[in-house]
């Protein structure tokens, strides 16, 4: 979901002497790899050079800053990607993707997840309403790899969009079905897509507006609760630190909220008021503290009553 730094120090001279002679040396290579962006990118239009087009522009994506401006403002470009994703809907239901098919669109995802990521092209992204033709895709509920990867991918795509704290991101998703299917992709998905879906809905929740928009009746609160309890339950069982480090932030900051404070106090799981966890937040500091804050808030709340 999240974009990779590019390497440090590439093309830095180590030394002096025949530096000067040396740099321009990178710089030509610089430019090399941007006019095979661009000849990648047109090729995105050509329906027969589409698909090797994808996977190579993919492959280059995190090591080339100016690719979601180059890939939005191109002629064509967008509406290539967008046919990706339309010619996979038939094979939703009945389920019938295939591995090649979903690697495909996934590499079509990987570029609109770039431009998700982009700060000039966000809102733009936003404005076009593209994400809402990834929905089919998350509504799909097939535990079979091609269509894990799809999810997957599409969360990751979404994913992009709340990183960035954006009121505008979270006001349109909260105008999208977007809670609901992410809910469901945190009961029935893969470890990692349940992470993914549990980050979205956390992001959701830090926003001031997500938070009201959750508990602003007893039937979304105890929607998003009862899947995070239910997530408690799961991993019990099969421990995950990273999706438990989601699932109490979610459970802390629902505790800003007056009423839904008052309602942890009895719905909070057990697991998560006892030592249940400690071996798997061992190493992890900030999650501990967000948890010891948790069981404050609602303890607090218990006196004040």
């Amino acid at each position: 979901m999240a974009a990779l730094l590019p390497g440090l120090g590439a093309g830095m001279p180590v030394s002096g002497g025949d530096v000067p002679q040396q740099q321009p040396q990178p710089a030509a290579t610089d430019q090399h790899e941007a006019e095979k962006i661009f000849v990648l990118v047109l090729e995105l239009t050509n329906p027969e050079q589409r698909e090797s087009s994808l996977l190579e522009l993919s492959k280059r994506r995190e090591t080339f800053p100016d690719l979601a401006p180059i890939l939005w403002h191109s002629f064509g470009t967008i509406s290539a990607l967008l046919q990706e994703i339309v010619a996979i809907y038939p094979l939703l239901s009945p389920p019938s993707l295939t591995a090649q098919a979903s690697n495909r669109v996934c590499n079509a995802l990987a570029l609109l997840q770039c431009v998700a990521s982009h700060p000039e092209t966000r809102t733009l992204f936003l404005n076009a309403h593209i994400p809402l033709f990834l929905y089919p895709f998350l509504n799909t509920v097939s535990k079979t790899r091609p269509f894990e990867y799809l999810r997957l991918t599409s969360l990751g795509v979404i994913g992009a969009l709340v990183k960035v704290d954006d009121a505008d991101v979270i006001n349109f998703l909260l105008s999208t079905e977007i809670i609901p299917l992410c809910l469901r992709i945190m009961e029935t998905g893969s470890e990692l897509s349940k992470t993914v879906a549990t980050f979205i809905v956390q992001k959701i929740l830090l926003d001031e507006t997500g938070l009201a928009y959750i508990c602003a009746t007893a039937e979304r609160f105890y929607a998003v609760s009862t899947v995070l309890a239910n997530l408690v339950a799961a991993l019990v069982e099969q421990p995950s630190a990273r999706l438990l480090k989601h699932i109490v932030r979610c459970f802390l900051r629902l505790s800003d909220n007056p009423r839904a404070r008052e309602a942890l106090r009895q719905c909070l799981p057990d697991a998560l008021r006892d030592a249940t966890f400690s071996n798997c937040l061992k190493e992890d500091v900030t999650t501990k503290r967000w948890l010891t804050q948790l069981l404050f808030n609602i303890t607090e709340s218990s006196r004040e009553s």
